[in-house]
């Protein structure tokens, strides 16, 4: 049957689509095609290129994210226009934001020019600056022509076969620019190409008249950048291959098959401070096959972290030595100072911001984690020593705790040690009492009020405004028991931990809150959680009185509230592929809270490996506002993965939040080896 005369019209029209020509504008569903043409002062003539504009942004205002799209050896600019629809949905999905996407005619060196730049002067194939001339000129034109974000968060370079290459060595070389790459099939070799690779034959690793050298190779190829990369400016890298690659027949070039090369990539960038990595092997072979579902995988992976906006980072300075730091509390004044505790050099240190630096200290290991304001000015802080930190407890070698009562100015009224000799004994939870006095609670290995339970139990301590233990209470099961977080009001202690298994009046391990009365006596506990990795990290009693914990569940961060009788009155959730936790909950008024944490994930705009989560939560657990801050490295949470952050309100209405960071604030300098930062957050931004 003759298709009608009016369908065959509309198939030549709309095949005529396709053949847009130089400086015409093809229109499509969705995004919009265009050719254009970069003037490029390293080679003395222009760049060719074709752009994809997503749909409505002739009719916008807003800046895009930028893909750079490298073509293989011998072929155009054509060939990633392919990709066009793909984009289309996934912009329309919002499974990727509003990209631009640029992709660069490399017509060199007979086009094999591999994105470098050439040091080959042979008459026959001339080298040619081409990694400049894309990497600075054409970046240059491209955010001076387009709505662009001129930030390395906002571009992403790609690229397949000798592409992926030039995509790799773009991401590597010039961190500036690009903070990730989608690397598909990648012609890369290590140490050096089979003896059949075109990598010989175009003069874009040679030198003088050689069209190959071995020198220039190594020195341009990816395991040479690998040492110089700066963790200060991560890059992620997503690499994937097919699994039906050329299979080389030489024995001695086996090893150079791609995807193998490919996977000894991922294993060297992998291992690198610098970078993230992926890995995925396609069905298929060097062709687009591969490459365009990988493009998509590649672009659901790093297209959401892609941002106009740079990242929130923390301010300097930060407090700490060139050895390994911990946080140990923040503490607000009505004098609008700060106190912030930390661990330093082994020893307790206790600061006022710009005013008096206390260290509290012995021979053996000291670490803080609390401090906590009392109305004269002065702070409480807890913590942990292996020494003889009050004066009483000569020859102590294994951890007890310890309380310290300091005045305004930083002078030492009291400290109370205690603990079991011979056995462990920490505090990791400090609350002030109405009178001055002081609630804490962590864990023991020992019996301090009555026999043990398990491997640990958590306790609750009483102590009064000159530093006597009132009262301990012991609480613990057959596993390994610990309370971290404690909150009071006049009439209830709250306890916040984790258990290894079952407590007292539960069913399940995971994390835990216990409500016991002002002289120790236990109401009820409840239960977060299931397993032995879920805790609940701390407490506070929010201005209509609900005690609202917050913790890692599931890898989540969870965060709850409870009645003084028990009663949950709600909970919330926040997750992300990757983990997450929250550390500390700040009562604000009207019965909000903000939870301060840290997390793996994407929140809003990622600054690098875990970044301090900040979530706003109203008086009935809806999510009011969420945001990420941070370093390039981790924040927030220690090398064993143990959060390492502590929050407090203050009489301004904002939030001070101290922690760890492995990373460098903006505008100083990072002493080293773990650091501890301040910060402070408006509750009507909680960036």
């Amino acid at each position: 049957m003759r298709k009608p005369r009016w369908l065959a019209v509309l198939a030549v029209l709309a095949s005529l689509t396709f053949l847009a020509t130089p400086g015409e504008t093809e229109v499509r569903a969705g995004g919009t095609l265009a050719t254009g043409s970069a003037p490029s002062q390293a080679l003395g003539e222009n760049i060719a290129f074709n752009v994809y504009l997503p749909s409505g942004y002739d009719r916008g205002t807003g800046r895009h994210p930028v893909l750079y799209l490298l073509h293989g050896r011998g072929d155009t600019m054509q060939a990633w226009t392919r990709v066009k629809t793909l984009l289309d949905d996934m912009i329309r999905t919002k499974r990727i934001p509003p990209v631009i996407a640029v992709m660069p005619d490399a017509p060199w060196s007979e086009r094999g020019g591999w994105y470098v730049d050439s040091r080959h002067t042979g008459a026959d194939l001339p080298g040619r600056p081409v990694e400049t001339a894309l990497t600075r000129d054409l970046v240059a034109y491209v955010d001076a022509t387009y709505r662009t974000a001129p930030i390395r968060e906002a571009r992403l370079v790609g690229g397949y076969s000798m592409g992926g290459a030039g995509a790799l060595r773009f991401a590597l070389a010039h961190q500036d620019l690009f903070g990730a790459a989608a690397v598909l099939s990648p012609a890369v070799y290590t140490p050096l190409p089979p003896s059949d690779s075109s990598a010989r034959d175009y003069g874009a690793f040679g030198k003088d008249g050689e069209k190959f050298s071995d020198e220039v190779y190594r020195e341009l190829n990816y395991p040479a950048l690998l040492p110089k990369l700066d963790p200060d400016l991560p890059v992620r890298l997503f690499v994937a291959v097919g699994d039906d690659e050329y299979a080389n027949p030489d024995p001695a070039d086996a090893r150079h098959d791609l995807d193998f090369e490919s996977a000894a990539l991922y294993n060297a960038a992998r291992r690198s401070p610098a970078l993230s990595a992926q890995l995925r092997v396609m069905d298929g072979g060097h062709d687009w096959t591969v490459w365009e579902p990988a493009f998509e995988q590649a672009m659901a992976e790093l297209g959401p972290g892609l941002s106009v906006t740079p990242p929130t980072g923390l301010p300097a300075p930060l407090y700490g030595t060139a050895g390994p730091d911990w946080a140990g509390g923040v503490a607000a004044h009505a004098d609008r100072s700060l106190t912030i505790g930390y661990a330093a050099g082994g020893n307790a240190v206790l600061t006022r911001v710009g005013g008096w630096t206390r260290q509290l200290g012995t021979a053996a290991d000291e670490r803080l984690y609390g401090v906590a304001a009392l109305p004269d000015g002065g702070v409480l802080a807890a913590g942990y020593t292996k020494g003889d930190l009050d004066g009483r407890h000569g020859g102590n070698t294994t951890d007890d705790a310890f309380v310290v009562s300091l005045d305004a100015a930083g002078a030492v009224r009291w400290i109370t040690q205690f603990g079991v000799p011979g056995a462990a004994d920490r505090l990791y939870g400090l609350a002030a009492a109405p009178d001055g006095g002081a609630y804490v609670a962590g864990y023991t290995k020992g019996a301090l009020d009555g026999a043990n339970a398990g491997d640990k139990d958590a306790i609750l301590a009483r102590l009064t405004p000159g530093g006597e233990v009132s009262w301990i209470r012991q609480y613990g099961g057959a596993g390994e028991d610990k309370a971290y977080g404690v909150a009071a009001d006049a009439s209830n202690v709250y306890v916040t931990g984790g258990a290894g298994a079952a407590l007292p009046g539960t069913t399940t391990p995971g994390g835990w809150l216990a409500a016991f009365t002002t002289d120790g006596t236990r109401k009820w506990t409840a239960t977060a959680g299931g397993t032995a990795s879920d805790r609940l990290n701390a407490v506070a009693v929010t201005t209509t009185g609900l005690a609202v914990a917050t913790g890692g569940v599931g890898g989540d961060a969870y965060t709850a509230a409870y009645t003084s009788q028990g009663r949950q009155r709600w909970q919330h959730t926040l997750a992300t592929p990757l983990a997450e936790a929250g550390a500390a909950v700040v009562p604000l008024a009207g019965g909000e809270v903000e939870v301060a944490g840290y997390t793996r994930g994407r929140v809003s705009v990622q600054a690098g490996g875990a970044d301090v989560l900040t979530l706003r939560l109203d008086g009935k657990g809806r999510q009011r506002a969420a945001a990420q801050l941070g370093t390039a490295r981790d924040d927030g949470v220690d090398a064993f993965a143990e959060p390492n952050l502590y929050a407090t309100a203050t009489p301004s209405g904002e939030v001070a939040i101290t922690g760890l960071t492995y990373g460098a604030p903006k505008g100083g300098d990072a002493p080293g080896n773990g650091d501890v930062f301040l910060v402070r957050t408006s509750p009507a931004d909680p960036r």
